[in-house]
């Protein structure tokens, strides 16, 4: 077995290669040590390799991964393997964004993150969903019941929550401003893709691409999109099937 961990900044991912196909995967809250999370998910497996990725994956090399691997690289490895052929990932966890460009191989060949700030990120949805009394099953649900859309400005978490309380107050229909919060992630990721000078296909990745509001916007802003079946273990998969190499 080839156990790849992903130890996020809201979750930890675990996924299971047997050499072949993924036979196990596991998602659970990162806590406040996500290694020692990580450490029970893979307690009842006989790994050959460990190999972990995410922002912990250095605390893990010190407790019980046999290496480690940037997200970057990781996910390349897990979408490659998932779509041969894809040129370019969108990335979107907790608390960053990330573009990638892949080569014919499925090598890195260039990036960009958005990292400094919540926007565009898991998190700014989860605020913003909180603040329109949604959870975050429902508010790409209702994103997609919008007839119409209004206009968020700013991409600070900040600024555009005191627009979405001013947008509440001025008795705008709460469905119109999730999909306007939804429009302004889809620009942002857009706008990232564009600065990097992407290719076709695009595959969408992370915890967020769950969202069915999120994935339509992307697919109207760029060609084709690709989602997994798992998007939020594809870290962790890349992780594993980078194991099968050590």
């Amino acid at each position: 077995m080839y156990i790849g961990v992903d130890l996020g900044s809201r979750t930890v991912k675990m996924a299971v290669w047997d050499g072949e196909r993924l036979v196990e995967h596991r998602i659970e809250p990162s806590g406040f040590e996500p290694h020692r999370q990580a450490e029970k998910m893979i307690a009842d497996y006989r790994a050959k390799v460990v190999v972990a990725t995410g922002y912990g994956r250095h605390l893990a090399a010190g407790h019980f991964a046999d290496a480690v691997i940037t997200e970057i690289k990781a996910h390349a490895r897990g979408i490659f393997h998932e779509f041969p052929g894809c040129a370019t990932i969108v990335d979107v966890g907790g608390q960053d964004s990330k573009v990638i460009s892949l080569d014919a191989a499925g090598r890195v060949s260039n990036f960009q993150m958005n990292d400094k700030c919540a926007a565009g990120t898991g998190r700014f949805l989860e605020i913003m969903a909180a603040s329109l009394a949604y959870t975050l099953e429902e508010f790409g649900r209702a994103a997609l019941t919008a007839d119409q859309e209004v206009l968020i400005n700013s991409m600070c978490t900040v600024f555009a929550e005191s627009e979405v309380i001013s947008m509440k107050n001025r008795g705008i229909a709460r469905d119109r401003i999730a999909r306007a919060v939804h429009s302004s992630v889809a620009d942002r990721l857009a706008g990232m893709l564009a600065r990097l000078g992407h290719g076709d296909p695009v595959a969408f990745s992370g915890g967020v691409a769950r969202n069915p509001c999120m994935v339509e916007l992307l697919e109207k802003r760029l060609p084709r999109v690709l989602v997994p079946e798992l998007p939020d273990i594809t870290g962790a998969l890349g992780a594993a099937l980078h194991g099968t190499g050590i």
